[in-house]
């Protein structure tokens, strides 16, 4: 009957150990071996104690009321099982965890759809190798040179820009 119940709540130890992170692969090694131990010494010993025949005893000891009084001792002994206190925490852990990763699915699913939008906006340009600047202002004007509007110097990147430029970067 032990074995029974342990067997019901063993632990897939193949899926876990895909889960773990190489660095905490031999911490998982010495759980492992110790859970075994636990397991082999559970399994070695009865669920029950053993039936002990009192009517032997009361025959063969001379001192009265001594195996009375063991008999009792031993009947009223009652080992307790501990009571889970911890499965209610992970359980509610694990509901808050769905809960993020359900949230983390949907930002996601949005995230992709603004990429592949991304995506189907490069894909409808022309190939850069094939842009003329006329067709790169189009397409880009953010980055796109425009010496009216926003003259700049050469190289013509944020940092080469005289202070207070349209196109210069910020001083901090």
């Amino acid at each position: 009957m032990a074995s029974r119940r342990i067997a019901q709540s063993s632990v897939n130890w193949a899926a876990l150990a895909e889960r773990v992170p190489p660095n905490q692969k031999a911490n998982l090694a010495a759980f492992k071996t110790k859970s075994d131990k636990y397991l082999r010494s559970v399994v070695a010993n009865p669920e029950t104690p053993p039936k002990i025949d009192w009517s032997f005893y009361k025959k063969n000891v001379p001192v009265a009321g001594m195996v009375d009084k063991f008999q009792k001792a031993y009947e009223g002994l009652q080992i307790p099982y501990p009571v889970d206190n911890v499965t209610k925490l992970v359980e509610a852990q694990e509901k808050e965890v769905q809960q993020d990763i359900a949230k983390f699915v949907k930002e996601s699913e949005v995230r992709i759809s603004d990429y592949q939008t991304q995506i189907a906006t490069l894909k409808a340009l022309l190939p850069f190798d094939q842009m003329t600047m006329e067709d790169f202002k189009d397409s880009f004007p953010e980055q796109a040179l425009d010496p009216i509007n926003r003259p700049s110097f050469w190289p013509h990147t944020p940092e080469e820009q005289e202070p207070g430029a349209p196109n210069a970067e910020p001083h901090h």
